[in-house]
């Protein structure tokens, strides 16, 4: 899920429905981390196709996560979509077509996950504070989690599921007032319990298990900066540290994803990139656009192949909503499915 700006944040209040990034431009450098002394090398993204264009209605595009399913198919959701055009697509990555999976008049969704529980497909919706899930084909639609946790309604933004299928996510609350007011919620697999396990945050935003399941990665999109939750076996934190500071320059760290050798894949919202970091926070590597690519403005967020290392990249702005590929720097997991 990604996200925001407050020019993009007033236009999306305008025509109801909230997101948690937006758009900025590309001039900006994620830079060096603490513990690093370079910044790693440079992989080339390439385009595979365009799966969106500005709406009319909006006055924009912002694709978001990317997950696999079971066959192989990619699905992305855009969160600006309005009511009847699709905002949840699947993808074709080897013939490079797409198609509308689901539509309604009333979500904001910035993120999508299949359960390991039951198979469905989980929808975060920013503007309205609840989660949805749909059948694999898209049919369906439950609300899984609605209403207020610990007095205070949600701006739920990107998912994670541990092994069990109990949903963890970003919550974003305090966005558009400009408060540390975010939360990390746990909601259980039957979606009767929510938790809070932190709070205070600053529009937390991306949200992945590590390779081993022992802790959360999140990151904070207007503090640039991703922490560590570790967790026991109940799901209740037992230690919680600021791991990496993202040096962005005017860009925002967006979206988490983590390969099989734990190494972390965080989007950048006002910046067409990602920066790769491993787990000890030494940045390993930046994911760039083609020389000369113009009118992107923010990758969102990244899925790579289960078993295997090909990633695709949503990087939206103007030019439309667009999916890029690269050769990620090991293989994909449950926990490199975007979120």
């Amino acid at each position: 899920m990604q996200r925001l700006s407050a020019r993009s944040f007033a236009v999306l209040t305008t025509v109801g429905a909230l997101l948690l990034t937006g758009c900025g431009t590309e001039i900006a450098s994620p830079g060096k981390t603490p513990s690093s002394a370079t910044a790693g090398r440079t992989i080339r993204a390439q385009k595979v196709m365009r799966l969106t264009q500005p709406h009319a209605e909006t006055a924009m595009t912002l694709l978001e996560g990317p997950t696999f399913d079971g066959n192989g198919g990619l699905l992305v959701v855009d969160v600006t979509a309005p009511g009847g055009k699709p905002k949840v697509i699947r993808v074709d990555v080897g013939r490079k077509t797409s198609r509308a999976v689901h539509t309604d008049d009333r979500g904001a969704y910035t993120s999508a996950q299949f359960s390991p529980y039951d198979g469905r497909i989980y929808l975060s919706d920013f503007s309205h504070g609840e989660i949805v899930s749909l059948a694999p084909d898209g049919s369906d639609p439950r609300t899984f989690f609605s209403g207020e946790i610990d007095g205070a309604r949600m701006n739920p933004d990107d998912i994670a599921f541990d092994r069990s299928g109990n949903l963890y996510l970003s919550d974003s609350r305090g966005l558009s007032e400009g408060e540390a007011l975010g939360r990390v919620v746990r909601i259980d697999r039957e979606g009767g319990k929510a938790t809070v396990l932190a709070e205070g945050l600053a529009a937390p935003n991306g949200i992945s298990f590590d390779s081993e399941y022992r802790g959360l990665w999140f990151s904070e999109l207007t503090e640039n900066r991703i922490s560590y939750l570790r967790l026991d076996q109940e799901g209740r934190v037992t230690s919680r540290h600021t791991a990496i500071r993202v040096n962005g320059g005017i860009a925002q760290t967006d979206s988490i994803a983590v390969d099989a050798d734990g190494n972390l894949y965080q989007g950048l919202h006002g910046r067409a990139a990602m920066a790769v970091y491993d787990r000890n926070g030494e940045r390993l590597a930046t994911v760039e656009l083609p020389a000369r690519t113009e009118g992107l403005e923010s990758a969102t967020n990244v899925a790579i192949t289960p078993g295997g290392t090909r990633a695709y990249m949503t990087v939206s702005g103007p030019a439309g909503g667009y999916l890029y590929a690269f050769d990620a720097l090991a293989a994909g997991t449950r926990q490199s499915n975007g979120g």
